[in-house]
C-alpha cells in the first residue's frame, strides 16, 4: 500500500505509473493479442476485394501493424499538442472499411482510396478546434445509426469469406467451407461462454487459430507462399503506387473521417472514466490530432485510416492495469510484427471460411454496439424514430440492390454506393431537420401506423 501511494505520488495519476519492462511486456502483448483479430481484418478485406495476391495481402497486413504501432505511441506517449497520454490502443478503423471498398470496386483502386485518406485526414486535423462544435450534429441517434451499418454492410463480407472468397472458384459455397465457418463460430461461441475474462477477449483469435490448425489437417490451406518471401523488410513507400485525389472519394472519406473523430472523442472519455483522470476539451483535441496525424501519414506506408480501439479501453477496465507506457509497450510489439512481412503472409494464407465464421461474430458485434448507442436514444415524440428508421433503410439500399444506384454519376456511386455514407448522410440532414431547426424543435406530432394491417 505505502509503495502504491509513493508511485501515486511521484508518478503522478494511474496512466502515468511505470510497472517496469517485464510487466510492460506481458501486458502490453494481451493487449495486441485482444486487438490483433481486429486489426488485421480491415487490410484482409479490403486487399481481397482490391484481388492482391496473398503476398500482396500480406504487406497490407505487415503496414496495417506497423502503423498502429507508431499511432499508438503517439497517442500514448506524444508530444506537444498531439496525444491523449493516456492507454489507447491505436488501428486500422472498421469505419472506414466499407467506404473504401467501395471506392476500391468503382474504379477508384487503392490509390484513389490512399488518396481520400490522406486528404480527409489533414481536413480533420484541422476541423479538431472546431470539433466540439461539430460534435453536436452526431449525437447518439447518428452515432448509432453509423456503428450500426458499419457492422450490417460488412456482413456480406463474412458471408462471401464462408463461401470460400473466390465466386470463381470450383469450391464457392461448398458444404465443406460452410462446415468449417460453422466450427470456427462454434469456437468462437464456446470460448465466449468461459468464465475466463482473458479467454472471452481472445475467443476470435483463437478460433481463428484453431479453425487454421483444423483447416491444414483437412487440407483446406496452403502455406507454401508463407516462405516464398523475406522475413524482415522495413516499409516501403507508397508500394502500391502514387495516391489519387478524387473529389467524390475524398467527400466519402470525410464523412468517415467525422465519424472516426466521433468514436476516438468517445473512447477517450470512456478511458479517462475508467483510469480516473480528468478529460478536458484540450486533451481530447490532442487525442484527435494524434488520430488525425497517424491516419495521414498511414497512406505512405500502405495502410488507412487510424482509430482508438474500443476493445482495448474494456480490457484496460477488466485488468486494472491503467499505465499508459504498457500501451506504449503494446505499439512498440506492433512495430516490430509490421517489420516481418512473413507475419502478414502467415496471415494471408488463413483460410476464407475460417474467417468468415469470426467475422460473423465480429461485424456483427459492431452492429451490435450501434444498437446499443441507439437504446440510448429517446424515441418518446417519434422524430428520432423515423431519423433511425429512414437512414437504416437508405442505408441498406447498395447492400440489398449493388445495381440501384450504377445509372447514377460515377461520383455519386461513390459517395452512395457505401451503406455507411448514405446512412451518415441520411441521418444528419434528418437530425438537423428535426431536432436543430427552430421551426421542428417543437414536438412534430407523427401518426402512429396501426398495429394491424387490416389483411
Amino acid at each position: 500500500m505505502q509503495q502504491d501511494n509513493f508511485d501515486r505520488e511521484v508518478h503522478g495519476s494511474a496512466e502515468h505509473q511505470y510497472l517496469g519492462m517485464n510487466k510492460n511486456l506481458i501486458y502490453g502483448l494481451q493487449h495486441v493479442l485482444t486487438m490483433y483479430g481486429g486489426i488485421i481484418a480491415p487490410p484482409l478485406i479490403i486487399g481481397a476485394a482490391a484481388g492482391l495476391q496473398a503476398s500482396e495481402i500480406g504487406l497490407l497486413v505487415a503496414a496495417a501493424l506497423f502503423v498502429g504501432g507508431i499511432a499508438t505511441v503517439l497517442q500514448t506517449i506524444g508530444f506537444k499538442h498531439f496525444g491523449a497520454k493516456l492507454p489507447i490502443v491505436q488501428g486500422v478503423s472498421f469505419a472506414g472499411v466499407a467506404t473504401i471498398l467501395a471506392i476500391v470496386t468503382t474504379g477508384g483502386g487503392l490509390a484513389s482510396a490512399f488518396g481520400a485518406v490522406i486528404v480527409a485526414s489533414i481536413i480533420g486535423l484541422l476541423l479538431t478546434p472546431f470539433f466540439a462544435k461539430i460534435i453536436r450534429f452526431f449525437p447518439p441517434v447518428v452515432t448509432g445509426c453509423v456503428i450500426t451499418m458499419i457492422g450490417i454492410s460488412l456482413t456480406p463480407v463474412a458471408i462471401r469469406w464462408i463461401m470460400g472468397g473466390n465466386p470463381k472458384a470450383e469450391n464457392w459455397g461448398d458444404p465443406a467451407n460452410v462446415g468449417l465457418a460453422l466450427m470456427t463460430l462454434a469456437i468462437v461461441i464456446i470460448f465466449s461462454m468461459l468464465r475466463s475474462q482473458i479467454l472471452r477477449r481472445l475467443a476470435i483469435l483463437i478460433a481463428i487459430v484453431l479453425g487454421t490448425i483444423l483447416a491444414y489437417f483437412a487440407g483446406f490451406t496452403d502455406f507454401s507462399n508463407v516462405g516464398s518471401g523475406s522475413i524482415f523488410a522495413l516499409p516501403s513507400f507508397f508500394h502500391f503506387g502514387s495516391p489519387v485525389f478524387e473529389f467524390s472519394a475524398i467527400l466519402s472519406m470525410v464523412i468517415v473521417t467525422l465519424v472516426v473523430m466521433t468514436e476516438t472523442t468517445a473512447d477517450i472519455i470512456a478511458i479517462g472514466e475508467i483510469v480516473g483522470s480528468k478529460v478536458d476539451s484540450k486533451r481530447i483535441g490532442d487525442g484527435l490530432r494524434a488520430d488525425m496525424l497517424s491516419s495521414a501519414i498511414s497512406p505512405i506506408f500502405g495502410s488507412f485510416m487510424q482509430t482508438a480501439f474500443a476493445q482495448n479501453v474494456g480490457l484496460v477496465a477488466i485488468t486494472g492495469i491503467k499505465s499508459r507506457f504498457v500501451v506504449a509497450t503494446a505499439g512498440g510489439i506492433l512495430i516490430v510484427l509490421g517489420l516481418l512481412p512473413i507475419v502478414g503472409r502467415l496471415v494471408a494464407s488463413i483460410p476464407m471460411p475460417v474467417l468468415g465464421g469470426a467475422g460473423i461474430v465480429l461485424f456483427g458485434t459492431v452492429a451490435a454496439s450501434g444498437i446499443r448507442t441507439l437504446a440510448k436514444v429517446d424515441y418518446n415524440e417519434h422524430k428520432n424514430l423515423i431519423i433511425v428508421a429512414t437512414s437504416l433503410a437508405i442505408g441498406m439500399i447498395p447492400i440489398v440492390n449493388h445495381e440501384f444506384y450504377a445509372q447514377f454519376p460515377v461520383s455519386v456511386q461513390m459517395l452512395l454506393h457505401s451503406g455507411i455514407s448514405s446512412t451518415c448522410i441520411t441521418a444528419i440532414l434528418l437530425n438537423i431537420i428535426f431536432n436543430h431547426l427552430p421551426f421542428t424543435k417543437k414536438s412534430v406530432e407523427v401518426a402512429s401506423l396501426p398495429l394491424n394491417s387490416g389483411h
